[in-house]
């Protein structure tokens, strides 16, 4: 489930990618094997949004285990609507306040010397560190891995994620600037819509209303007492 569930939301989630990552993709250097440097590229990327996957499962395991994954869902799916309601400014603020600005800062400068090599290991760092950007679809990803609550399937999940956004990416590099930037502001506009029906989506599946697949019915006290059985 969590590879077909990842691919999809990867696929749906790339058109973001065409909107916002756009620049960025555009920007690689453009030199000899040009299609192996941009696969690596992506390579690098999805192996970022896999180890994140693998943390974040792990850390869902944990509350899993507390039987708190329901709570924590409709936390998460409130969360996401929350983030697409708020101004820029708040979330300007707010990064600056975490301190994750000058991280940003920090990965903008490692990246720019990056854009300067056409070695294939400056594709594939570039990849990775381009998974470390802030994308608020990436994050909707992460928070589905979170709630997957698995090391391996929540990386499967990421993995499967970033292997989706793969065919709008590479269609970006081949396409260039037939993309206007007014096709990729039209696509932003559907972001926030998307979002906030994965977030309804989320806390649907919190409410344990036992509707298969949707919201399916889970019985904390039968997990429970399977938890505390020692062999």
């Amino acid at each position: 489930m969590e590879l077909l569930s990842g691919l999809l939301l990867g696929f749906l989630g790339s058109f973001h990618c065409i909107g916002m990552c756009g620049p960025l993709v555009l920007a690689l250097p453009h030199s000899s094997r040009f299609m192996l440097r941009r696969i690596i590229h992506n390579l690098g990327r999805v192996i970022t949004y896999a180890l994140f996957g693998l943390i974040l499962g792990f850390l869902g395991s944990r509350i899993f285990l507390a039987g708190l994954q329901q709570v924590i869902s409709i936390i998460l799916g409130g969360l996401i609507i929350i983030v697409v309601v708020l101004p820029f400014s708040f979330k300007t603020a707010f990064l600056k306040a975490a301190g994750l600005d000058k991280l940003i800062l920090y990965l903008k400068i490692s990246l720019s010397k990056l854009y300067k090599s056409n070695s294939i290991p400056a594709f594939f760092v570039i990849g990775l560190l381009n998974g470390f950007l802030p994308c608020g679809f990436v994050y909707i990803a992460l928070t589905g891995a979170l709630a997957i609550g698995d090391s391996v399937n929540s990386s499967v999940f990421m993995l499967m994620f970033g292997l989706g956004t793969i065919p709008a990416m590479i269609a970006i590099s081949i396409a260039g600037k037939l993309i206007t930037i007014n096709f990729r502001d039209k696509l932003k506009k559907l972001i926030p819509a998307f979002s906030i029906a994965i977030a309804f989506l989320f806390i649907l599946r919190g409410l344990n209303l036992g509707i298969p697949y949707l919201s399916p019915k889970i019985d904390q006290q039968k997990n429970s007492s399977e938890e505390v059985i020692c062999h």
